[in-house]
């Protein structure tokens, strides 16, 4: 795993899988990690039966699925370390865990998302600055770099 923040891949590129950490579909994860909330916090207020239980690791083993393919490669790596894979009939505190352990490293996403957002942002700000300073500078008289000189008879 790399110390880069995960970069988030337009859909015109989605396509052009590279290496490293990106996101094809935020839209997605977004729905996904709502989804995934909301049953955690159904399964702390409630007790799941059997059916219920069996249910809730269904829908945990799709949403797993579903997460990766709008992940790369390496984010799926990361990924498929971190969950704990739900077998049989679990129990709640089973499915509370997993759950809750899947929030966590979506939230953390998330957050790396943010991040390069804000960096991407920074950067383009500063170099939107440079050219600027060098816009002024260079032809117009608020950058003091020359006089206008009058080519014709009326300047």
């Amino acid at each position: 795993m790399s110390n880069r923040e995960p970069e988030i891949l337009m859909p015109s590129g989605a396509g052009a899988r590279e290496a490293g950490e990106f996101v094809s579909q935020p839209a997605k994860l977004l729905r996904i990690a709502a989804m995934i909330r909301e049953l955690l916090e159904e399964v702390r207020k409630s007790s799941p039966d059997e059916a219920g239980r069996k249910r809730l690791r269904a829908v945990y083993g799709k949403a797993l699925a579903a997460l990766k393919e709008g992940l790369s490669d390496d984010l799926q790596r990361e990924l498929e370390t971190l969950t704990i894979p739900l077998e049989g009939t679990p129990s709640e505190s089973e499915i509370r865990l997993a759950q809750a352990q899947l929030v966590g490293w979506l939230e953390g996403l998330f957050h790396g998302i943010q991040a390069a957002l804000w960096a991407q942002h920074m950067q383009a700000r500063a170099q939107f600055d440079e050219m600027r300073r060098k816009g002024l500078a260079a032809g117009s008289p608020e950058g003091g770099a020359e006089e206008r000189q009058g080519t014709g008879q009326y300047l």
